[in-house]
């Protein structure tokens, strides 16, 4: 291992005349004043110099992932449902994603999965929220009870995960990010009776 001097301010270094004279004869601050010592010969540990990513390191790097915008089904399909009958809201989009990053030479493998549903009605501000990714009829999770009208709503998924490095035990992310998936337009209209012949 070798070492340079450097030109530095006076106040930094007082009283040392190389220095000194090497500001005196026009010399920048930040300039080498002379060539590289070696001061360290034998084998060095560079471990302390290059840790392994922390959960803090990674989570810089998961924010910035590429996580899907999960759609959102809902049920009665097309577009109409009804007054009186519960919604149902589901989402069949994976919930769960592998990343490989390389943070500063090291292989990590992120494990991002879906923890939270934040299901937007579009009814004044209402939400539904649930753990899991909700299910079709009859096994349905998660429902709302629309009111007439008309109502845009899409859900926002909580991403939380865990992740390996070079093979390491998995451990916890230091945080969650979020994704909002694509609106989904709904009307609700009332279904009304009608009373027919069966004779005709």
């Amino acid at each position: 291992m070798q070492r340079q001097a450097l030109v530095v301010p006076p106040e930094l270094a007082p009283g040392d005349p190389a220095n000194d004279a090497s500001l005196a004869a026009g010399f920048a601050v930040g300039a080498a004043r002379g060539g590289y010592l070696t001061y360290r010969q034998g084998c060095v540990d560079v471990t302390e110099l290059n840790p392994a990513p922390s959960p803090a390191e990674v989570f810089a790097y998961f924010q910035a992932l590429p996580l899907p915008q999960l759609a959102t089904s809902v049920q009665p399909p097309g577009g109409t449902v009804l007054v009186g009958l519960p919604t149902i809201f589901f989402t069949d989009a994976p919930t769960e994603q592998v990343f490989t990053v390389d943070i500063r030479g090291f292989a990590v493998v992120i494990t991002a999965e879906a923890r939270e549903f934040t299901w937007h009605t579009g009814d004044g501000g209402a939400v539904v929220t649930s753990d899991g990714p909700g299910a079709p009829y009859p096994n349905q999770t998660v429902t709302y009870d629309y009111t007439s009208g008309s109502y845009t709503t899409f859900v926002t998924v909580t991403w939380g995960g865990t992740f390996t490095v070079n093979g390491s035990a998995a451990v916890e992310v230091a945080g969650t990010t979020t994704t909002d998936g694509p609106a989904v337009q709904l009307t609700a209209v009332e279904a009304r009776a009608v009373l027919t012949n069966p004779y005709d």
